[in-house]
């Protein structure tokens, strides 16, 4: 308490805060000094009163530096009320300057002096035949409601400054889950290009190996190799292009969405799979509903799509069977293909199927891979149409 007692405020003041100064400077001086000089009245000015006016001056004056000294200057008047009536005002702005800059503690210390001076209030300046009881009571009522007009100024400036806080920590948190939304983006683009690409590049380097290993082939099935080629690196420049261009965005909200595959876009998946050489048996049953989300057919195009390229990696040339059918309210989807020793040539990160199993469960669904006892590998996924279906 006696830091905080000791402790200067600021002394500089901005325009409005000399404005307020000013404004209560006049007020107290009118309030207390000048009714004491007695000039509306027919009073003549005597030494004590010329005392009283001198010390109400004073302290109106000394208010010029209850910002600096808030504490200090509240004691001193509140002192000097006691030998002049003509420094209540200055003492009262004091008060409740402590009350709204310091509150508490401070504020009731303050209370407690002014309180105490109502005992020379009382023996010097009560007049004859008034209760003796008068004068305290006034001083308790007018040092009550200055305190608590003071503290409540103070909590309403702490529930401003309070809710301006919320305020400025909302828009923050705001801005970081929409920065957390757009690296989210940026995160599922990264994914869907690891897809399309390694799609495109393993239709390249099927092709690339064919024309390497059989340098005699009959000119129509090179020109046709080619085709494919010069096609596949074609698709695989654009979506790079685009992908690239959409994470390259400074914001993802203002970049036009790109078209997104979905369920009718398998079919030109698996013509694609049997141009390249892979026998492919495509079997659809399943009709999505019209209020369905596209993310459903997005995330069954791209799990057909890893696993017709994991079977052209690893089961090169061999049959692959591909259905889609409709189950407990959603997509299953389920590709198997022979198992071979033979495999090609094509690398890859190895992180393919865990990443259809994320994308699976991140929609509500899941996903199964494996080796059968009929000496197939299998991979089946369900997807919901909804994700409260899960």
């Amino acid at each position: 308490m006696v830091g905080a007692l000791l402790s200067p405020r600021r002394s500089g003041r901005s325009t409005r805060d000399w404005i307020v100064d000013g404004v209560l400077f006049a007020l107290v001086l009118a309030a207390g000094p000048l009714p004491a000089t007695g000039l509306f009245g027919d009073d003549p000015m005597t030494p004590a009163r010329g005392v009283n006016v001198a010390l109400g001056v004073l302290s109106c004056v000394a208010l010029w530096w209850r910002r600096r000294w808030p504490v200090q200057l509240s004691i001193v008047l509140s002192l000097a009320t006691g030998v002049s009536p003509a420094s209540d005002p200055a003492g009262a702005a004091a008060m409740f300057t402590v009350a709204v800059h310091r509150g508490g503690g401070m504020a009731a210390a303050v209370a407690v002096v002014n309180l105490l001076m109502a005992v020379p209030k009382m023996l010097l300046f009560a007049e004859a035949g008034e209760p003796w009881w008068l004068t305290p009571l006034l001083t308790t009522f007018g040092t009550a409601v200055v305190i608590s007009w003071g503290m409540w100024v103070r909590a309403r400036r702490q529930l401003v400054q309070s809710l301006a806080e919320r305020a400025r920590r909302a828009e923050t948190e705001q801005q970081l889950r929409v920065e957390q939304a757009r690296r989210g983006e940026r995160t599922q683009i990264a994914r869907e290009m690891h897809d399309t690409l390694a799609h495109r590049i393993s239709l390249l380097s099927m092709h690339a190996g064919a024309l390497e290993f059989r340098p005699d082939a009959p000119p129509a099935d090179i020109a046709k190799a080619a085709g494919v080629i010069r096609s596949s690196a074609h698709q695989a420049l654009s979506e790079l292009r685009d992908v690239l261009a959409v994470l390259r965005e400074g914001d993802l909200d203002d970049a036009p969405d790109r078209p997104q595959p979905g369920l009718d876009d398998i079919g030109d998946l698996v013509a694609s799979a049997r141009q390249a050489g892979t026998p492919v048996a495509y079997t659809r049953e399943v009709e999505p509903p019209e209020d369905v989300s596209s993310a459903v057919g997005r995330n069954a195009y791209r799990i057909v799509q890893e696993a017709l390229t994991n079977a052209r990696k690893h089961a090169p040339g061999r049959p692959v069977s591909l259905s889609l059918t409709e189950a407990d309210g959603g997509v299953r989807i389920e590709v198997r293909n022979e198992l071979s020793r033979a495999s090609s040539a094509i690398p890859g990160a190895g992180t393919g199927l865990v990443g259809l199993a994320e994308r699976a469960s991140l929609a509500g669904g899941t996903l199964e891979h494996g080796a059968t006892g009929r000496g197939e590998f299998r991979l089946a996924a369900w997807l919901p149409w909804r994700s409260e279906d899960r």
